[in-house]
């Protein structure tokens, strides 16, 4: 699994292409602030695992990177361009959702952008070290 992670003063979107035939969508449209977005790239070799502890590790790694950037807020968005193999939809979907629980039973403010489309994105990130980090895990 690879994550990349920005701290954000503002984060939009909107819908574009779907790309996968069963999309989840709650809402068309989105707007978050001074929070983490992270992009994740559940990769095949993830269904090796059990989703649990997959799930775990995103979510330690992700709460890791909250306390960094002094926020409670979570936005995740699964993004399949930062390796060669991606795992299943469904298996990418389950990990995005059990991970979001964890993290709302952890008392952060989490969300999901909607899976299975392409989308329109407008990002704020300030500049300073913390505010971007890439992580294999």
């Amino acid at each position: 699994m690879k994550v990349l992670s920005f701290y954000v003063t503002n984060f939009n979107f909107s819908l574009g292409d779907q790309n996968i035939e069963q999309p989840s969508a709650d809402s068309a449209s989105g707007h978050f602030s001074d929070c983490i977005v992270a992009f994740i790239h559940v990769e095949e070799n993830d269904e090796t695992f059990e989703v649990k502890s997959r799930e775990k590790k995103l979510s330690n790694h992700l709460k890791w990177v909250a306390r960094k950037n002094n926020t409670n807020k979570v936005v995740l968005h699964s993004f399949a361009h930062l390796a060669a193999t991606k795992a299943s939809a469904e298996f990418t979907k389950q990990l995005l959702d059990e991970c979001e629980q964890r993290l709302k039973n952890g008392q952060y403010e989490t969300a999901q952008t909607p899976f299975g489309y392409f989308l329109n994105l407008n990002m704020e990130a300030p500049g300073f070290s913390m505010a971007r980090i890439w992580a294999e895990l």
